[in-house]
């Protein structure tokens, strides 16, 4: 009996083993989020519909924190015509509007979507107000600002309203811009061309 008892033992672990030999290499793969961190991310549009950046796998995206009341805010103009020029080839502008510098998008969504619409007329997708700074910097925004940019510059805190990250196809971090870079600039859009040409 005893036999019978260790052979039946011997069996049962024995398909343990080999179930485990099986799931071993599922786990070990990398996840493709975990290789492109940027699409881990879901935030709410202006809307405040819930929306997972990983939607966007495959495009480039040109990232820009946004404000109603600065020097800087007919830079919605250009971001809407770049959005036009290149959105066929696969360019998506998203907008995430903060209050970090100036106090100058103290607005709600919706006066925020109506300023952005009524004044700029974008199409672009906009997000609802997040912090790109500080204690309370979004997750999103010290992902950006902690990762050194594929095409060259540094990490870093954003500066002011209107910088713009530039994101790959492959959800890579390719570069960064300050305010001043115009969104039609040659600077920005041979970049944007670059990345669009590149195959994820």
């Amino acid at each position: 009996m005893n036999k019978v008892i260790m052979c039946l033992l011997s069996i049962s672990l024995a398909m343990v083993c080999s179930s485990c030999r099986q799931k071993a290499p599922q786990t070990a793969e990398p996840s493709a989020a975990a290789a492109s961190p940027i699409y881990q991310f879901t935030l709410n549009d202006i809307d405040g519909v819930p929306v997972k950046l990983g939607a966007y796998r495959g495009k480039v995206l040109l990232v820009v924190n946004v404000a109603s009341k600065c020097g800087y805010t007919p830079q919605y103009a250009g971001l809407e015509q770049l959005y036009q020029r290149y959105r066929a080839e696969g360019l998506v502008v998203l907008g995430f509007p903060a209050n970090n510098f100036g106090s100058q998008e103290p607005g709600t969504e919706e006066v925020i979507k109506a300023f952005c619409t009524t004044n700029y007329h974008v199409t672009f997708p906009m997000f609802a107000k997040i912090s790109v700074k500080g204690d309370d910097i979004h997750p999103l925004y010290k992902f950006l600002t902690e990762t050194v940019p594929t095409g060259g510059g540094s990490a870093g805190p954003v500066t002011w309203n209107f910088n713009k990250f530039l994101i790959g196809r492959d959800g890579s971090v390719v570069g960064r811009y300050d305010s001043k870079v115009e969104p039609l600039s040659p600077e920005l859009a041979g970049e944007i061309e670059k990345a669009l040409a590149e195959t994820s």
